[in-house]
This record gives structure tokens, C-alpha cells and sequence, in this order.
């Protein structure tokens, strides 16, 4: 199951939210599911396995998103927080 597509019929598209979510099998994506659409607002969702990303385009912030997935447990970062190169030692 790499990348799960979840359309919802709106015609309004919202902005793309990314992040970078800790898990390791089918049923920490079921719980992750589960958790984005108890949020009212979203349009589509996705769960790119192989990244650990979760993409929600609707209108909503990263800080919902994130705050949502912290309530089942999980850690969430920014996507753009993961893509920044890391300082040298």
C-alpha cells in the first residue's frame, strides 16, 4: 500500500499541507486516517508510505494537522522542516 487516495466532493480547493509522520504499518495509517477525517474541513488526503507523509489539501493549517495526529500519538513535522538542510558540525 504505498500511496492512498481519499476524494471528497467539495468545489472548493483549499492550500496543500505536509507532513512527515511517524509510522510503521497498515494499522498505524488506519489510525492516521481516521484521525484526518475527523477533520471537518479537509478536500483529499493522501499517505505516501515509502516518505511517511501525510498530505491534506483543504482548508486547514499544518498546526490543525499536526495537532490532530499528536491526539492518536503521533509525531508530526512539517515537511518543509524536514527538507531544510541540516547544519555542519
Amino acid at each position: 500500500m504505498g500511496l492512498i487516495n481519499v476524494f471528497f466532493s467539495c468545489c472548493e480547493c483549499g492550500k496543500v499541507v505536509e507532513v512527515k509522520v511517524g509510522f510503521h504499518c497498515d494499522e498505524c495509517i488506519k489510525k492516521i486516517l481516521k484521525a484526518i477525517k475527523k477533520i471537518e474541513v479537509q478536500l483529499l488526503y493522501n499517505v505516501e508510505k515509502q516518505l511517511n507523509k501525510v498530505i491534506v489539501t483543504g482548508n486547514v493549517t499544518t498546526e490543525e494537522e499536526i495537532k490532530v495526529l499528536q491526539r492518536i500519538g503521533k509525531n508530526a513535522t512539517p515537511w518543509e522542516d524536514v527538507l531544510q538542510p541540516q547544519p555542519n558540525c
